[in-house]
């Protein structure tokens, strides 16, 4: 299957994307402790042309997890010290997560790494579902496999900035509610940087 120009409008978004974001953008006055050591993370943007157009995996994380209970991720985690590398990480970790096997996709472009106020520096890599697929949710970690059309996601009106009072101070983020799905936080920031990548 050839990419769809839909996927050369995220290739070119990704490529013109040239700064890196972190959870601090929108919040100033916070700062991470001198020397805070980042842990290195990947994760996947798997892409997919369907033929009502192009859409984006994401994934719920299950409720029951101690960080980031019920939040809606991209798949991916800490890179291990048996990775290749942050690509070889962001791959087995969607095949972990969500049984997509690293073979059926290809890399396509990585965006600008992401620091959260958590401590891990993430780079997050796209990639193309080259086949048809059935996700396998991981038992106990991903509560549901979804996917959001990149029109949605491409257009900036649909993205807003809301806050929430964190450690005693309000903490502001980005937003790119999809029905009942509430994108934020990181994966709405990255998410939002694509989508500025794309109107460079």
């Amino acid at each position: 299957m050839g990419r769809s120009d839909a996927l050369a409008r995220v290739i070119k978004g990704a490529a013109q994307a040239d700064r890196d974001s972190s959870d601090f953008d929108l919040n100033t006055r916070y700062k991470p402790p001198s020397g805070t050591k980042l842990c290195a993370a990947a994760v996947l943007l798997p892409f997919v042309e369907k033929p009502d157009g192009l859409r984006l995996i994401l994934t719920k994380r299950s409720s029951a997890l101690r960080h980031h209970p019920g939040q809606i991720a991209f798949p991916g985690g800490k890179v291990d010290k048996t990775d290749a590398g942050v690509q070889a990480a962001a791959l087995r970790e969607a095949e972990e997560e969500i049984g997509l096997a690293r073979t059926n996709v290809e890399i396509l472009a990585e965006l600008p790494r992401h620091e959260t106020v958590t401590g891990f520096s993430i780079q997050p890599v796209i990639g193309r579902v080259k086949s048809t697929f059935t996700p396998k949710p991981e038992m106990g970690e991903v509560e549901e496999v979804f996917s959001v059309p990149f029109d949605f996601l491409a257009d900036p009106a649909n993205y807003a900035v809301e806050s929430i009072i964190w450690k005693g101070e309000r903490r502001f983020f980005y937003t790119v509610p999809y029905g009942p799905y509430y994108i934020w936080g990181a994966t709405a920031r990255i998410l939002r940087v694509l989508v500025g990548g794309m109107r460079a």
